[in-house]
Formats: C-alpha cells, structure tokens, sequence
C-alpha cells in the first residue's frame, strides 16, 4: 500500500522535492503522521458581501471569517481507518487568531472511482471536492480542486458555481531556511476571491501506532460515498 498522495499522482509524485514527497507519504504503510507547526504571513478574505458565506461555512470548520498577519497555526495530518474501512488523512489546520483559535478541517481519501484525492470538508463531510494534483517543474506540489458535491442523507447534488469556490494550493519546501512554504486562495468565478491564506512551517513526524489519533481530529460524521 502506498500513500492516497501517491496513489493520486502515480509516477509524478517521485517528482515532488523530497521533503515533499515524505510530507505527502504520511500514511497507513509509512505509520508516520506528521504536525507542521509555523505562522501565517496573511489570512485574508474577499470583500464585506463574503462575510455570510465564510460564517456560514465556520460553523463546521470550513473556512475563516477573520483576518490577520503573523498568525500562528498548526496543521495535523494523522492517517487512520474511517467507518467504511479506507485510509483517511487529517487536514486540520488551527490558526491562534485574537479572540480565540479557529479551525479549518478536512479529511482526505482516495477516490478509485473519480481517479483522485476526494477531500472531505468539516465536522460532518457534508461537503465533498475533488482534488487534482500536480508536480510543479521545481518540485513544488500544485492541488486544484474540482466538483463540489453536497451529501446528506439521500440527498447527493453538485454545489452550482454560484455557490462554490475554487481552491489553489501550493505547497513547497525552501531549502535555505528549512522551512515548507504554502498558499491557499479561494476564489468563486461570479464573486471573485473569497478567502487565503500563505505561511510557513516546520514539520514534525511521529509514529502513529504509538501516539494514535487524537481525540477531536476525525469528523463528527464519516461519509460513504466517494
């Protein structure tokens, strides 16, 4: 078994710098979970008619309604077993905003069937998005994110665009300050950007079997459909 990262991107993931690709094989076979530990530069957020829709969305840890600069943040991926027995990472992501810690989660398996990393967001994964990802020609990692779909219950519909956004992330490891560098931005294609977020970070390996998975890491709810 190898990671879902490199289940994903097949050949090119060997591609990645090897910081990266260590980073990215977090993972049942590898037994390793991985904390990054750092400072967002800048969170920032769209324009004041966005404000509903990032509230709505931190509600169940989807996005952050704040902003800020030079805040601290740490970022847990723990690979587990979910419910419906497939491999699972965390991506949850803890920024020390003033007034108190706000949280963006995500869990993360391999979908066979959509060829790609499908990504769980929030407490209950009543939002799922496919996830595309790239290496870049420097070694750095490129995720795009494609379809949104909302499930609950019966109901399993395609987020329109109106509603949706469009996530870019780029990870990659700055060898002269031995620090891994990451930008996220959201954008919807109606309303423009929407919420991001750039920093840096120190990562930290541990032994799963040893330590577990911590309590409040896995989703409230656990989805079945990939």
């Amino acid at each position: 078994m190898t990671s879902i990262f490199r289940r994903a991107m097949g050949s090119a993931f060997d591609q990645l710098h090897p910081q990266l690709r260590r980073r990215f094989s977090v993972g049942l076979d590898s037994g390793e979970a991985c904390t990054g530990r750092g400072v967002m530069d800048r969170i920032w957020h769209g324009p004041s008619y966005v404000k509903p829709f990032l509230a709505l969305g931190a509600s169940r840890n989807i996005l952050v309604p704040r902003t800020g600069t030079n805040v601290p943040f740490t970022i847990e991926n723990t690979p587990y077993t979910d419910s419906y027995g497939r491999e699972t990472v965390t991506f949850v992501r803890t920024f020390a905003l003033p007034g108190g810690p706000r949280r963006f989660d995500a869990t993360m398996v391999h979908s066979p069937e959509r060829d790609c990393v499908l990504d769980y967001l929030g407490t209950h994964q009543h939002l799922a998005t496919d996830l595309h990802l790239t290496a870049e020609p420097d070694g750095s990692l490129l995720i795009r994110s494609g379809e949104h779909r909302f499930r609950e219950g019966p109901v399993d519909v395609r987020v329109p665009d109106l509603m949706g956004g469009d996530a870019e992330v780029r990870e990659s490891y700055d060898d002269a300050a031995g620090r891994f560098r990451i930008r996220v931005r959201v954008t919807n294609r109606y309303f423009g950007p929407l919420f991001g977020y750039e920093g840096s970070f120190t990562a930290r390996y541990t032994d799963v079997g040893a330590r577990g998975v911590r309590a409040g890491l896995r989703p409230v709810r656990e989805e079945a459909r990939a």
